[in-house]
């Protein structure tokens, strides 16, 4: 009787008080774009020498072709989110990949915001 009344107890206390693995966890990044995005700077930075060396010998026109080959199948065995072209900008507040002006890092929509309410310092809307 005991061990159902506790069995109870503890099914009342779990509908009203949420579990605490069951709540969102925020993380450090907006959403999981920009994660991935961050994912693949990292790679890029990790193999840019190798990847850099592997390419001047695939380019290099007088070395013989089976080395150059061996350099292509060296290339493609890397991961592929290694290659900076599979890198974005993204604006760091909302993960927007268009419209991204790289000097701030900010999406032309959160940027103008910004503008508007004198939130960046030296920057105004333009008026004549």
């Amino acid at each position: 009787m005991a061990a159902s009344a506790l069995g109870w107890a503890l099914r009342a206390a779990r509908q009203v008080l949420p579990s605490p693995c069951t709540r969102q966890v925020r993380s450090y990044y907006v959403d999981w774009r920009m994660l991935r995005d961050v994912k693949r700077r990292k790679l890029a930075y990790e193999y840019a020498d190798e990847r850099l060396r592997i390419n001047a010998i695939r380019k290099n026109t007088i070395l013989p072709k089976e080395l150059q080959e061996v350099a292509d199948k060296e290339i493609a065995a890397l991961p592929r989110d290694s290659c900076p072209v599979r890198i974005r900008n993204r604006c760091v507040l909302t993960s927007r990949p268009r419209g991204v002006k790289r000097r701030w890092r900010l999406s032309r929509i959160v940027f103008r915001h910004f503008a508007d309410h004198a939130q960046m310092s030296g920057i105004q809307r333009a008026m004549w």
